[in-house]
């Protein structure tokens, strides 16, 4: 497969905190993303779970379902018990088409928490990340037994947030275990997503494209602020994330070091859109997309 730009609903209206957004009817969200030049997308809470409903649900706008997050708690419970937890998600991505399983671990993050400050995030202690790592990975084979791609999720408020904890997940995990690379968490984490992309070239499967207001970051640290908040703003001010091209990533470099890179390059912004307006930012965010990639011989 070729590369196709695809988005995450969360610029139209957000997952974690659903009444941001909340409003936005699902086929205002399809409509301004194929306006903005995007094919596909994520699933995001007010899809349908049922496949026949998904698929009439993006027809119109000839999307493709490139797969969606499922929420892991490994740190509780075994592969075998996860696997069949998670049977629902497994049999409508297998029927929509896509091999795109998105997880990360939740049993204990704070990403989700308004009230609880990022300072606050859980800590893996060194000996846990052999055995949790071997859980990731047993739960990541039988995926593949059934077609399905494991791609994790390094996230804000999880316990795989800094690029130490990436290397770590990594070492601690092998195939068909992948990395989904999110240059927004990896860059507000303190990592270089270029620098990342070329480390794990290799088991890379998946990648999110959000940019980072480098001040706002530096300023929600300052203020000890939760996830949440950092991401919305304060009052009128923008948040943390915003679309590439409009923060510090460098996307030329990031695609130079993915080189070979076949899949989806997802879209994303996580911004109040009573702020953000999502359509201009998504026509921004898709056209910096493939100017970069063209630059950098992907396109």
């Amino acid at each position: 497969m070729a590369i196709r730009i695809g988005a995450n609903p969360i610029g139209w209206s957000n997952d974690d905190l659903i009444e941001i957004g909340g409003q936005t009817p699902l086929e205002t969200c399809l409509g301004e993303a194929r306006e903005a030049g995007i094919v596909g997308m994520e699933l995001g809470n007010k899809f349908p779970r049922e496949p026949e409903a998904l698929k009439a649900a993006l027809a119109p706008y000839g999307m493709s379902c490139i797969g969606g997050w499922y929420s892991i708690e490994l740190l509780r419970r075994s592969a075998a018990e996860e696997f069949e937890a998670a049977k629902a998600h497994r049999d409508l991505l297998k029927a929509m088409g896509t091999d795109v399983f998105i997880v990360c671990e939740t049993s204990n993050t704070v990403h989700g928490s308004r009230g609880t400050a990022l300072s606050k995030r859980p800590i893996m202690a060194a000996d846990d990340w052999a055995p949790y790592g071997a859980k990731v990975t047993d739960f990541a084979s039988r995926l593949a037994d059934e077609g399905l791609k494991l791609c994790y999720h390094h996230h804000m408020g999880t316990i795989v947030q800094t690029g130490e904890e990436i290397d770590r997940f990594m070492a601690a995990t092998k195939a068909p275990v992948n990395l989904l690379l999110d240059t927004g968490h990896a860059t507000w984490g303190g990592s270089n997503p270029a620098k990342l992309a070329a480390t794990y070239r290799d088991r890379i499967t998946h990648v999110h494209c959000k940019d980072v207001r480098l001040d706002m970051a530096k300023a929600a640290e300052a203020a000890d602020l939760s996830f949440l908040d950092a991401i919305l703003g304060q009052g009128a001010e923008l948040g943390v994330y915003t679309v590439p091209g409009d923060g510090a990533v460098d996307y030329t470099a990031v695609f130079k070091a993915l080189k070979g890179y076949a899949g989806w390059v997802v879209l994303e912004a996580e911004q109040d859109p009573d702020k953000a307006n999502p359509l201009a930012y998504a026509r921004k965010g898709v056209a910096h997309l493939k100017a970069c990639l063209a630059e950098a011989g992907l396109s």
